[in-house]
């Protein structure tokens, strides 16, 4: 899907790569036992490769927390924080956008902020996705 519905689109430069909770909230990995966050890793790093191969580049966004909903267990929270920790430092990415940092609770950095909370803690609310927006730096997108 990800070439049919970016790549192969008419003068595609960039791309945000915002990918992997609902693969966290599923648990499945590959090769059917639970998912791993090398596994995650090796599907962000394929289609990195896919889109530099087209010439895109690509934007990696942080997954962001999503306590309270039926996704969160202990061992999904130390996943996704894995994930995070690769995204930010791990130097595949072209660029960053950190919507953890942005649309967490600095009380309880696991769950959503309430301000951004649609209700489900896992989708942001209007607010939040305002603040999703403006997270984004635009100048990653003008090269």
């Amino acid at each position: 899907r990800f070439a049919h519905d970016a790549l192969s689109r008419p003068g595609v430069t960039d791309v945000i790569l915002f990918e992997g909770i609902n693969d966290i909230g599923n648990n499945a990995g590959p090769d059917g036992g639970p998912l791993t966050a090398q596994d995650l890793i090796n599907g962000c790093r394929a289609l990195i490769a896919q889109a530099h191969a087209a010439g895109v580049r690509v934007i990696g966004a942080t997954l962001m927390p999503v306590k309270g909903n039926g996704y969160y267990t202990p061992a999904a929270e130390a996943l996704r924080q894995s994930v995070n920790t690769w995204i930010r430092t791990g130097g595949a990415y072209d660029g960053i956008i950190d919507f953890d940092r942005a649309m967490r609770d600095p009380a309880d950095p696991s769950a959503l902020n309430p301000a951004y909370d649609s209700g489900d803690h896992i989708h942001p609310n209007d607010a939040g996705m305002k603040a999703m927006a403006d997270t984004v730096d635009l100048r990653l997108l003008r090269h």
